[in-house]
């Protein structure tokens, strides 16, 4: 069958001498080049796995390591306003990013240890992956966890068999760390070649939103794995009082960026308008109060959740600074709840703000030609990862009787 779409234009890719760094014209060029054709791959249904090379050519996933050491030298905060800037432009490669920077997190505090050799990978390009997720009726975060996926001796050496779901970024990584029981019955985690025979990655995700970010099920089939690859802190939490606030903060990053483009798809939407109603408060929707109110709001909103990301990131990179003294405890709760209180705040507007787009475009911001529905589906998938309902309610306890946040995932 012949198709009826016209060709597609194509955006060169850029090319990057030196690792890009936070805030630059490099940056901005990448940014541009995953923005150009964010809606037609949505009209397509296309995976961006040509925009994922280039951004292994950026090695934007070097973005924490030092400069000295090839990186992109990267504080926190400037990591977390990145993420924001590449979640208003794509948040499916935003998404998909999550788990890599969180693996490089992680490793950073143990670069002196055999963890360490890893970085180098980092530094080259390089992307990991994770599997974790197993669909059980087990308790879903908790931190003390075992799994059934396993390393096993066998006559041939050790061997990886298990499924996992909801791996997103799997489809663009070049290592996973996979979590599992370990030949002693151990809780491990082992780093495998995405390439690797025996590794089966399937296209099988089908929610609503954030479609492209190849969060579906990973299959080891008889994966042969080294000792040597196992990771020195076995098991996921590792020995953080709140190791998981860079990962959940990291959504909530990414809803803030989503924000921004609701925001820039709203003032666009008015300045192309061809007509207005005739009950109008102006003839021109430029100048229309309606319109410029709610536009105003929907920024406002936007640089609320933005300050809310970055306050939450300050708190965190405190956190990390204070790693192994007295104070590390306190100040872990401290970015955990700030992390947990922007969450509850920037989903619900966010929600919002989505569905105030339309207000703006009438008609003509509900076709599925425009795609504006995208930012709706995307938020609210997103949101989905921890319901807000359960964050408010610890938050909520912890206010009135001082009680801890929860340690596992999810804080």
């Amino acid at each position: 069958m012949t198709s009826t779409l016209d060709p597609v234009e194509t955006h060169p890719a850029p090319t990057f001498e030196h690792p890009v760094t936070a805030g630059s014209r490099e940056l901005d060029e990448l940014l541009a080049y995953i923005d150009a054709e964010v809606v037609d791959r949505d009209d397509a249904h296309r995976h961006p796995f040509e925009e994922f090379e280039v951004l292994r050519q950026s090695r934007l996933g070097a973005l924490r390591l030092p400069a000295d050491q090839g990186g992109g030298g990267a504080t926190l905060v400037e990591l977390f306003r990145t993420v924001i800037a590449l979640g208003e432009v794509d948040p499916n490669v935003a998404h998909s990013l999550r788990n890599h920077l969180n693996f490089v997190e992680s490793t950073l505090r143990r670069a002196d240890g055999p963890d360490g050799r890893w970085l180098e990978e980092v530094r080259a390009g390089k992307l990991f992956g994770l599997a974790s997720t197993e669909l059980s009726r087990k308790h879903a975060g908790r931190r003390n966890q075992d799994f059934e996926t396993a390393v096993t001796e066998t006559p041939d050496g050790l061997r990886l068999n298990g499924t996992k779901f909801y791996s997103t970024g799997n489809l663009y990584a070049n290592y996973l760390v996979v979590a599992a029981q370990g030949p002693e019955d151990e809780p491990i985690r082992v780093v495998v070649p995405a390439d690797r025979e025996g590794v089966v990655l399937e296209r099988d995700w089908d929610g609503i939103g954030q479609q492209f970010t190849g969060s579906g099920t990973t299959r080891f089939e008889n994966v042969a794995v080294d000792r040597e690859d196992f990771l020195g802190t076995g098991t996921y939490y590792g020995d953080l009082p709140y190791s998981a606030t860079f990962p959940q903060l990291y959504l909530t990053a990414v809803i803030a960026g989503i924000l921004r483009r609701v925001t820039r798809d709203a003032a666009d939407l008015v300045r192309t308008k061809q007509r207005t109603f005739y009950h109008a408060a102006a003839d021109s929707p430029v100048e229309d109060p309606i319109l410029q109110q709610t536009v105003g709001v929907l920024a406002s909103q936007a640089f609320a959740a933005e300050a809310l990301v970055v306050a939450a990131a300050e708190a965190l990179s405190e956190a990390y600074a204070a790693h192994g003294t007295d104070e590390e405890q306190e100040l872990s709760l401290r970015a955990a709840v700030r992390a947990a209180k922007a969450k509850v705040v920037v989903d619900e507007i966010a929600l919002r703000a989505a569905g105030d787009l339309f207000d703006v475009g009438g008609g003509t911001a509900a076709r599925r030609s425009s795609h504006l529905d995208r930012h709706w589906r995307n938020i609210r998938t997103l949101a989905a990862h921890n319901p807000r309902t359960y964050k408010a309610k610890a938050i909520g306890a912890h206010e009135l009787t001082g009680e801890p946040l929860p340690t596992g995932a999810f804080f």
